[in-house]
């Protein structure tokens, strides 16, 4: 058993050196869009010639696989090899819990144990390519999964906080901008979205969700708010249909402000 873990450690060693810079996406709430915000800002890494990992360690409630489509592919390895991440778009590599289950409706059941070992070895026994970026996807909270990412990947690039504008989402956030700064991880900024809905028949702006709730956490904790995404249906049907929003939607408010966002954190990690 102590071999086993020398050899865990030591492909995990091997896996952090081949990985420039390691994004970790979390939010304090669920229903936010945080899977969302992760996959397209691996994406938006990825349009600018980087090469990208996105890891979903959402274990309860994966939904990347579908956002990227890869959904119903299973990783496997060759003879002799490890496992390696799906290739699910030029320079883009996913890896999620959906990949190695055969029926997509069974839940995991898993206590915190058990789910801190399959992040270490999504992290270890997965053989990943060399990186420019590794974005991890993880579970609302403050819970096991982003502890364990944050302690095993060990050198963190930064955190991207996901919220919506109002006051009940806000008062998770804060709870997740301490948790990162009680682990001395830095923050690169918050993502606010269905930051308000443009109607399409008369132009007008309602902010369903009311608005300036990140300005005001951004101003309290002095960290920087990367954008805000409002509401936009064809978010929804970029998701379901596992095609890219930044993309194929680069050219609508949302799909801009998504690449800014992207440029942001390139900017911001440039010099790391």
């Amino acid at each position: 058993m102590e071999n086993q873990e020398n050899i865990m450690d030591t492909l995990l060693s091997e896996n952090m050196q081949k990985i420039k810079k390691k994004i970790v996406v979390m939010s304090g709430k669920g229903g936010v869009g945080k899977s969302t915000v992760s996959v397209n800002i691996a994406y938006g890494l990825a349009l600018e010639g980087n090469k990208v990992g996105l890891l979903d360690v959402d274990l309860h409630g994966p939904s990347i696989a579908k956002m990227t489509g890869i959904e119903g592919k299973m990783i496997y390895a060759a003879e002799n090899e490890r496992p390696k991440p799906i290739e699910a778009a030029h320079n883009l590599f996913v890896l999620s819990v959906a990949s190695l289950l055969e029926n997509a409706d069974e839940p995991i059941i898993w206590r915190g144990p058990a789910k801190i070992g399959v992040i270490k070895q999504f992290l270890s026994e997965i053989e990943w390519p060399s990186l420019d970026y590794l974005v991890v996807d993880c579970p609302p909270g403050t819970g096991d999964e982003p502890l364990s990412v944050i302690q095993l990947l060990n050198n963190i690039s930064g955190v991207v906080i996901v919220t919506t504008p109002q006051d009940v989402a806000l008062l998770d956030v804060r709870k997740s901008i301490n948790f990162a700064k009680k682990l001395e991880v830095n923050i690169l900024g918050i993502v606010e979205n269905m930051a308000g809905f443009v109607c399409p028949h008369c132009d007008k702006k309602v902010d369903i969700f009311k608005s300036g709730g990140a300005e005001k956490a951004s101003k309290d904790f002095n960290i920087d708010v990367l954008g805000s995404i409002p509401i936009d249906t064809n978010i929804v049907h970029s998701g379901d249909e596992g095609k890219p929003y930044i993309y194929h939607y680069g050219k609508t408010e949302g799909g801009k402000i998504f690449i800014n966002i992207a440029e942001k954190i390139i900017e911001k990690l440039g010099n790391l």
